[in-house]
């Protein structure tokens, strides 16, 4: 089978702020004639993609999937025997819990010409926004990255794994806070272990909450996309003079979660 004249750009979009784009993936974008992208990819980033390209939301809504993994596939195979520039645009970056292996092995299987295109994780750009660092070292020696299933099958996080110097990051923590922390502290994670919900990272609605684990699941959830942070670099960050003061409230049965937007 000849190769196909089109070729398929994995981009990541990064958190949500234009900004934060690399110039390559706003060159490309720019030069695409189809975009394949994400439902949470954000509106200002979207506005980059010229109104001469075909753009198609593929993403997945509250459960609802507008179409299925092979479905994305077979599109992308399509569309590169049509077009010179073909973009599948996610957030954050394609190689993170991106589901970029399954459209590799279709790109591969067709003969199609490829190349990923890094973009700033949904962790970093959080951490940034909360003035965290992930692996300071006075308080944690690893960063253990992990999403939430919802599924029966949910398995519990490798117990050789968790230590207080870990730094958990939970993608997609999804609404129901109660169940992600029934699942961290049955992983082994203390229950008074502090804890950021990030939401929006880098965008103009962001919004940051402090609580402690044990205290997650009374917190409102936040709107996707979302991340959660867990460990003791959380105390380091830009919430931690506030943290202190709601710790102590917290105790004398005065609780208010602390919140940064």
């Amino acid at each position: 089978m000849a190769i196909l004249p089109g070729k398929v750009f994995l981009i990541g979009a990064g958190p949500g702020d234009p900004d934060l784009l690399t110039i390559k993936a706003l060159r490309l974008l720019q030069s695409a004639s189809v975009v394949l992208h994400d439902s949470l990819v954000s509106a200002e980033i979207l506005a980059l993609i010229p109104s001469t390209a075909q753009r198609i939301d593929v993403g997945k809504r509250r459960g609802f999937r507008l179409l299925s993994q092979d479905e994305i596939n077979s599109f992308l195979v399509h569309a590169a025997s049509k077009h010179e520039i073909v973009v599948r645009l996610k957030g954050g970056d394609p190689l993170l819990f991106g589901r970029a292996a399954e459209e590799i092995d279709a790109l591969r299987a067709a003969k199609i010409d490829f190349e990923i295109v890094p973009g700033i994780s949904a962790a970093f750009g959080a951490a940034a926004a909360a003035q965290v660092s992930l692996t300071d070292r006075r308080v944690a020696s690893h960063v253990l990255f992990t999403t939430y299933s919802r599924s029966p099958e949910i398995r519990l996080l490798p117990a050789m794994g968790i230590t207080s110097e870990t730094t958990v990051v939970v993608y997609m923590p999804g609404p129901d806070y109660a169940a992600v922390s029934h699942w961290l502290m049955e992983s082994g994670i203390v229950a008074e272990t502090p804890c950021l919900v990030i939401s929006k990272a880098s965008q103009r609605e962001q919004a940051v909450r402090f609580t402690t684990l044990s205290r997650l699941a009374s917190l409102p959830p936040l709107a996707a996309p979302a991340l959660l942070l867990v460990g003791r670099v959380v105390m380091h960050s830009a919430a931690s003079a506030n943290a202190l003061d709601w710790l102590q409230r917290s105790a004398s049965g005065n609780f208010e979660g602390v919140s940064i937007s």
